[in-house]
């Protein structure tokens, strides 16, 4: 079992900048990725960025050189760090978290954390 818990949302305007935190707890030891998606209104949801246990990073392409995911292993929590933001960045953004547990491979999620880019 994996607990996540997103903070960080809130508003801002175009151009700024927010860092969204993930807090797990539980089985970390088995977590093999953490993923951070969000899910704009009348959209589907879109992955945003992949850290993996060995530290690989991957991004969609509308968040490449805009957002950093990061981890601090001392806080098992993983960072989603927004610069530049844009109006089409707004979304519920949620953390997921796989783990693979010898049989199958298992999904985390948090709560979710709301973003709105907005002058």
């Amino acid at each position: 079992q994996v607990q996540l818990v997103e903070s960080g949302g809130g508003l801002v305007q175009p151009g700024g900048s927010l860092r969204l935190s993930c807090a797990a707890s539980g089985s970390i030891s088995s977590i093999n990725t953490i993923s951070w998606y969000r899910r704009a209104p009348g959209k589907q949801r879109e992955l945003v960025a992949t850290i993996t246990s060995g530290g690989l990073r991957n991004y969609a392409d509308s968040a490449k050189g805009r957002f950093t995911i990061s981890r601090d292993n001392a806080k098992n929590t993983v960072y989603l760090q927004m610069n530049n933001l844009k109006p089409e960045d707004t979304a519920f953004y949620s953390c997921n978290a796989t783990l693979w547990n010898g049989i199958a491979w298992l999904n985390y999620w948090g709560q979710g954390t709301q973003v709105t880019v907005s002058s």
